[in-house]
This record gives structure tokens, sequence and C-alpha cells, in this order.
């Protein structure tokens, strides 16, 4: 297979992962896992009882907490090893890597793998910080029924907003990102590299990425 194939078929791969798991900001992170937004309908609560709060001033106080905990969370995982160092969103190599995995690791060539892997993290954390400002625009264009329905749904409503109205154009715009940060770390490089010594396997089974 000519490299620049696979180094096609490597990235339509890994992009996606990547777009799934930059939803982490929204999802895996610490806005959620802390669960910020319990806490944040109990401080808005007691403010509006002490104060009778307006809707408007309590969904204003909601996108601000958003936005606060999107520049928290940004600021985690884009630092180094914000990936790499969080089994919660850590990526892993692809299960089609498996069967290369198995035999490179008889010929005591498996480092080449977890180099591999550790250059995917790498390259998530360069992108990462790139993704802030969709999020932030998905926080700016909430309609007051949307910042309502957030306060009062259950605590994983901030998730369900942001994995209906994210994931598709998070997707689309990560993916020059991704490409770029692949390629900036080495992983693309380095996949090459182990292909190629995987190519070397007499009967080794065919890689399908």
């Amino acid at each position: 297979m000519p490299l620049s194939e696979t180094k096609f078929r490597l990235s339509k791969k890994v992009r996606w992962i990547f777009a799934l798991l930059s939803l982490a900001l929204a999802l895996n992170s610490t806005l959620i896992s802390a669960d910020w937004l319990s806490k944040l309908k109990e401080s808005i609560g007691k403010k509006d009882a002490e104060q009778a709060l307006s809707t408007d001033e309590v969904g204003g106080g909601l996108k601000e907490a958003l936005r606060v905990g999107t520049d928290t969370v940004v600021g985690k995982l884009g630092q180094e090893g914000g990936f790499n160092l969080d089994p919660k969103i850590h990526i892993p190599l692809p299960k089609q890597l498996d069967k290369a995995r198995s035999i490179l690791s008889t010929l005591g060539m498996d480092s080449m793998l977890v180099e591999l892997e550790s250059k995917l993290n790498e390259a998530a954390e360069t992108a990462t910080p790139m993704a802030k400002q969709l999020f932030i625009e998905a926080i700016n264009d909430m309609t007051l029924d949307d910042v309502m329905a957030i306060y009062k749904g259950p605590d994983d409503a901030a998730t369900q907003y942001f994995r209906s109205r994210m994931s598709a154009p998070l997707a689309q715009e990560m993916k020059p990102v991704v490409d770029d940060s692949l390629a900036g770390v080495g992983a693309l490089e380095l996949y090459d590299s182990v292909m190629k010594q995987y190519g070397k396997v007499p009967f080794a089974p065919e890689v399908d990425l």
C-alpha cells in the first residue's frame, strides 16, 4: 500500500477518534465529573431565593459558568499529559492494530506502538485548544430555552446539549487541525515506520485501518 494512502487512512480513522474525544470538553471532563452543574444549580437557587433572580439572570449565570468551565477544561486537556495521563480520555490505538501489536511484540518491537499511542495523545493535546472557540460559539448561540432546559434538566443536560449540537460541527472543523497535529508530533511518520516493520514479517495478516 502506498505510504500516502496509508497516511490518509490513518488520518481519516484517527480524526474521528479526536472528534469524539475532543468532546471530553463537555462529556468526560472536570466540567461534568465534578458535579459542577449540581453545584451551580444550588448556588443559583440560593441567590434566587435571596434576590428573586430573573430568568435572564439565571440564564446568563449558566452561560458564564459554561464559558469558565470550558476554559478550565481546555487548559487541563491542552497541556502536556492532558490526554496521555488521564485514563478516562486517553486515546487507545485503533483495535485494528491489535494484530500488529501482537506480532511486533513477539519480535521485541512493541515499543514502537507504545510510542505511537503516546503521540496520538500528544496530538490530541495540541489540537484541543483549537476546539475551544467552537464550544464558546455553541454557548453563545444558546437560546434562553436551551439554557433553561439545561438548568431544569438532569445533571447530564449540558452533556446532551453539546453532544447533539457539537458532534458534527466539531468533527468537520477539527479535520485540518487533527491532520496538522498528527503530522506535527510525528504520529503519521511513526505509523508508516511501524507498518513498514510489520510488512516485513512473513505471512503477517493484513491490517485494515
